[in-house]
Formats: structure tokens, sequence, C-alpha cells
């Protein structure tokens, strides 16, 4: 597996343990529907994070939140609703970014909430 690849492993790792120390619940990981691939799924209360991470070992080209551009926000959309329906979910979904930032053995961790809104 190509190094970027074993860093975005790594990052959805970092990013579920961070989830779930702020009080989520990991409903499913890796949800892949038709050309999408939602990285998380969580709950928290009666709200569903749909959660995109976004991995990066250097800042020189932009921020990883950056990294999400438009086409990506429409197939996550496709994909969620898809699995609410597929599950027959009455719950709120929310988009949010988990942008990490690994720099040695460190990782910055930024949880951008309601991050599509930002776009």
């Amino acid at each position: 597996m190509a190094d970027h690849n074993e860093l975005g492993k790594e990052g959805e790792k970092v990013a579920i343990e961070y989830l779930q120390k702020q009080g989520y619940t990991i409903l499913q990981t890796n949800y892949v529907f038709q050309k999408a691939e939602i990285d998380i799924i969580a709950q928290q209360g009666e709200v569903l994070a749909i959660v995109e991470v976004k991995t990066r070992s250097t800042l020189d080209f932009g921020l990883p939140q950056d990294f999400v551009k438009p086409k990506k926000i429409q197939l996550l959309v496709k994909a969620i609703n898809h699995y609410i329906e597929d599950n027959d979910l009455d719950a709120e979904a929310r988009f949010d970014i988990i942008a990490i930032h690994k720099t040695g053995g460190n990782y910055n961790i930024e949880h951008l909430k309601d991050a599509f809104f930002h776009f």
C-alpha cells in the first residue's frame, strides 16, 4: 500500500479514537455507496455525524480540509441519504471534517462541525 494510503488509514484510526473520547458512538466506517465512501458515520445524541477524515504530513499544499471538493460533497450527500433510508433512520445529519496534520509522532486534530456550510 502506498505511503499516503497508510497515512490515511492511520488518520481514520486516530479520528475514531478522538470521536469516541468525545462521546460519539461509531456506527460504521468506510461505508460505500456507488462512487462514494463515507469514512465514518457516528452518532452523538440524536445527531448523525458524517465524517470525512483528511490526513496530511505536510501543510505545504494547503490545509487538509481544503481537499474536500464540491464533487466529493455531492457524493457524500447521496451516500448518507441512501444509508438513512436503508437503515430507516429518523435523525438529523451533520457533515463534519476531521483534519489531521501529522508531524513526527504527533497528531494535530481539528474537528470542523457542519463543515460543508463553510465551502
